[in-house]
């Protein structure tokens, strides 16, 4: 475990670190509406009740709320290339169960923004899960259900295994995720490496050219939509609203360092090199935890749940859900709910 102070330590935090101090709470949150934060379907609205603004760590952060301000708190973290709408029939059925629900657009995603333009625009997994414990801070949350899905579900395992005094329980959609870079250098089965075409076109210099046209970025992302949910019924409309995200200055680096990063073709920060050398060595988690396989997802690993059961010491349960693809919480939004529930039971 790493307690608060070696953390800040860690990631080169000061004194005057904007959400993250040692008391774990900034003397007040910022958390104005967000104008530009809309991500609406073309010619309508956001669903989400609210969203709002706050500063946390190195980001000015968008995030959807929804539920009592009082509840018990539930972070939903989204995966790429989705946006806070993979969980908007997921918030408003936690927030009818007395949650408080906080879903964030990731550090290039939506309206989140860089404070300072010379920040890198840095996609490593430690980066991200930094932001998340900075929100948390930020909007004076000291323990919550995390729960999430491709980036997401990596982030918040992440902070289940270094901080596990921060998360109250897990949910984590394929299980145990964190990216193990030495292992990410043996080739896999042809299939395998079929699979995942996009992160060796994004090691490319044709690739992130594609990333960093916005048509070309739309037509790639909205093709992994329709290949790893195959069985998922959703219109243009749904795709668009999602899409706006897509559209922060900042996505097209992101999303390329990202890959890049875990190939070992791109070095990440110093200042998180502490953290990843202890990700590199596999850590347990020993919070309550409900792990959820898509069975329709191409990425889901044999043996329903098996290959990474042992990374999960605590109170634990498996699901598979049969036919449900790789944006499990939109498209099986009461199985999800139902997780997090469950979770937070065990």
């Amino acid at each position: 475990m790493i307690d608060r102070r070696t953390f800040n330590r860690a990631v080169g935090l000061g004194a005057g670190a904007t959400a993250l101090s040692l008391a774990g709470r900034p003397a007040a949150a910022d958390t104005r509406p967000a104008a530009d934060a809309r991500g609406g379907a073309a010619g309508g609205s956001t669903p989400f009740a609210a969203l709002r603004q706050v500063r946390a760590g190195v980001l000015d952060v968008g995030y959807a709320e929804d539920g009592p301000a009082d509840g018990p708190v539930v972070l939903l973290l989204h995966g790429w290339p989705y946006d806070i709408h993979s969980y908007v029939d997921v918030a408003p059925q936690l927030a009818a169960r007395g949650y408080r629900v906080i879903v964030p657009y990731l550090r290039g995603h939506g309206s989140t923004r860089f404070l300072s333009d010379r920040t890198p625009r840095n996609g490593q997994q430690a980066a991200i899960a930094v932001d998340v414990l900075a929100l948390m801070d930020a909007l004076g949350i000291d323990r919550a259900v995390l729960a999430g899905f491709d980036w997401g579900s990596r982030t918040a395992a992440i902070i289940a295994a270094l901080w596990p005094e921060r998360v109250k329980a897990l949910v984590a959609v394929s299980g145990y995720i964190i990216t193990d870079r030495a292992m990410q250098q043996e080739p896999l089965t042809a299939a395998a490496e079929h699979t995942w075409w996009y992160q060796f076109y994004f090691a490319t210099e044709r690739g992130r050219r594609a990333m960093a046209d916005r048509t070309k970025r739309h037509e790639l992302c909205r093709f992994v939509w329709d290949t790893v949910s195959p069985t998922w019924q959703f219109d243009d409309a749904v795709f668009e609203r999602t899409a706006a995200a897509f559209d922060n200055p900042d996505y097209p680096a992101i999303v390329v360092h990202n890959y890049r990063w875990r190939l070992s073709l791109a070095e990440g920060e110093r200042r998180y090199d502490r953290l990843e050398e202890r990700l590199a060595a596999r850590p347990r988690i020993g919070v309550p935890t409900v792990t959820l396989d898509p069975g329709r997802d191409p990425f889901t690993a044999p043996g329903d749940g098996s290959s990474y059961r042992q990374f999960f010491t605590g109170p634990y349960l498996h699901r598979t859900l049969p036919d449900v693809g790789h944006n499990l919480p939109q498209e099986a939004p009461a199985d999800f709910v139902r997780a997090v529930v469950d979770a937070d039971r065990l």
